[in-house]
């Protein structure tokens, strides 16, 4: 069957797609995988077909202005509405519509918005997510907002809070659905929901609707070999520990440079850093012999060799880390709002992390304290080696593709 899988984002909300979508391909099923064009040589790594969107959010988000959004700022989210983000929503909602009119089944993340034409053909609709973001529950607040304090018996009502975006967006919604011959409102619908989450770590919510599934997280056997001075790096001394903040751009008190030269000088702990939005200015300290500045690398490949990691809080990133088997430091780049602190705190309250803080109340001193407590418990470790054991026997992918292939058929059989 062709199959749709239509998302925008950040890389953590594309390359899940990308990995489910090889593992469809590799069952016999025509995948395509739209989304933002700047994600095109990622996505054709995974041997799939691609369909650009014209909707580069990062690039957007580069500009001063869109620093300004980040932060916030409502006057310049408001000034930037009509010349930047609505121009991107109503052309990757165009591009998303006809790639699904097409299809035979469609796998989509919301934040595509797909949702706003789901009612044309919502019997081969299928929420594809990483994150339990959109279906209410009593279990826990809304990982959206998780750095905002609620009260548990307001868990469900914060789930509306999403709903709220939606009117931000009403505008270009409404020109696509007139250019498209659609009514110019339209019916939010209910679709079956995957979740590529793992119930080992986070449980599986019984008030959750029983179209929904926890498939456990979409990972696949590495394939991508280490470069080889990062090997060579690795091979030559004992394990490092991992420092990866992301692609997000963000801002921090944080001087990371002093903090990393006083691990390896002081506490003789060997780094391996991964350059991003957020670290660019690496020229002082990554010719030191302790310290490797990578501009890139497989994570899965990357991970099980290294000891520990301090990272944003990405579920992607996080579930590489439980998956590796090895304890982490989140330390949310987007704080308040988002759903980094939801999984720091989550590793913290299971043993298998240190207590989430946002980057932006993070001093050297704090980084430091946590970056050798990190390296030094073995608490921590041993946990998070059997998280690691439980996640190798759970084949996530592989369910993940048998429950749509049965959705499939039942479409098949109507």
């Amino acid at each position: 069957m062709k199959i749709a899988i239509l998302t925008l984002g950040t890389r953590g909300d594309v390359q899940p797609y990308a990995v489910l979508g090889r593992a469809l391909k590799e069952r016999g099923h025509a995948v395509t995988l739209a989304t933002a064009k700047n994600f095109e040589s990622l996505v054709l790594s995974y041997g799939i077909h691609f369909e650009p969107v014209e909707a580069d959010y990062q690039e957007v988000l580069n500009t001063p202005e869109g620093k300004k959004m980040m932060k916030a700022n409502p006057l310049a989210i408001q000034r930037n509405l009509e010349k930047w983000v609505y121009p991107l929503i109503e052309n990757s909602l165009d591009t998303f519509y006809h790639i699904a009119k097409d299809a035979d089944l469609v796998l989509y993340h919301v934040k595509s918005l797909s949702d706003t034409f789901a009612d044309q053909f919502s019997e081969k609709m299928i929420k594809a997510m990483v994150v339990p973001v959109i279906e209410p529950t009593k279990a826990f607040a809304n990982p959206a907002f998780s750095g905002v304090y609620f009260p548990k018996f307001f868990n469900r009502f914060t789930y509306k809070l999403t709903d709220l975006s939606m009117k931000t967006v009403t505008k270009p919604v409404k020109r696509f659905r007139l250019k498209n011959a659609l009514p110019e409102k339209f019916t939010k619908v209910s679709t079956p929901i995957l979740y590529g989450i793992s119930k080992h770590f986070l449980s599986e919510p019984n008030d959750f609707s029983s179209q929904s599934y926890f498939s456990g997280f979409w990972k696949e056997a590495s394939q991508m070999p280490l470069s080889a001075d990062l090997q060579h790096f690795l091979t030559t001394g004992e394990k490092p520990l991992l420092v990866t903040f992301g692609s997000m751009p963000f801002t921090s008190k944080l001087n990371l440079e002093k903090a990393l030269l006083h691990l390896v000088q002081t506490e003789n702990i060997r780094v391996i850093v991964m350059r991003g939005w957020g670290v660019e200015k690496t020229e002082n300290w990554a010719q030191h012999p302790m310290i490797f500045v990578a501009e890139s690398a497989p994570f899965d490949t990357l991970f099980p060799k290294v000891k520990a990691a301090i990272h944003h809080g990405g579920i992607g990133t996080t579930a590489t880390c439980l998956q590796a088997g090895i304890p982490f430091w989140v330390c949310p780049v987007l704080y308040p709002v988002g759903d980094q602190q939801f999984w720091g705190n989550l590793a913290f309250e299971k043993g298998l992390a240190l207590k989430p803080i946002p980057l932006k109340k993070v001093s050297e001193s704090v980084f430091i304290k946590n970056a050798i407590a990190l390296m030094k418990d073995e608490s921590l470790a041993t946990n998070a080696k059997e998280m690691g054991e439980k996640l190798s026997q759970e084949f996530g992918l592989n369910q993940a593709v048998t429950w749509i292939e049965e959705k499939m058929n039942n479409l098949k059989k109507e």
